[in-house]
């Protein structure tokens, strides 16, 4: 019986410095399918698909998909800060700011667009 290959995903999420819910939210899936991926109970059988294409048609993942902006005229800002990141995550946790002698608590500003 041919064993299945458990995926990398934990380590290099880890090695990236995310967690579950960070990964999920810039994947686009949620929490329990990185969950699910990581503990090799499914998604991996997608994953050994993408690599026998790129094998048989000698090519990067990369080569697969044909990306196309949305909009050429918008340029897409990065996050400036980490509290930018957060915002683009959905933690919409209160940011803890010390000035001087006081604390102050702000809620970042959510822009939808």
């Amino acid at each position: 019986m041919k064993q299945k290959p458990k995926p990398r995903i934990a380590l290099l999420r880890e090695k990236a410095g995310l967690t579950q819910l960070e990964l999920s939210r810039l994947v686009g899936v949620t929490e329990s399918t990185i969950q699910n991926w990581e503990s090799g109970r499914t998604g991996t059988d997608h994953i050994e698909r993408i690599i026998r294409f790129c094998k048989a048609l000698n090519c990067q993942v990369e080569d697969l998909i044909d990306y196309t902006s949305e909009s050429t005229d918008e340029s897409v800002a990065k996050p400036a800060s980490l509290n930018d990141l957060h915002q683009l995550l959905g933690n919409h946790e209160p940011i803890s700011v010390n000035t001087s002698d006081t604390e102050v608590t702000q809620q970042p500003q959510v822009k939808i667009t």
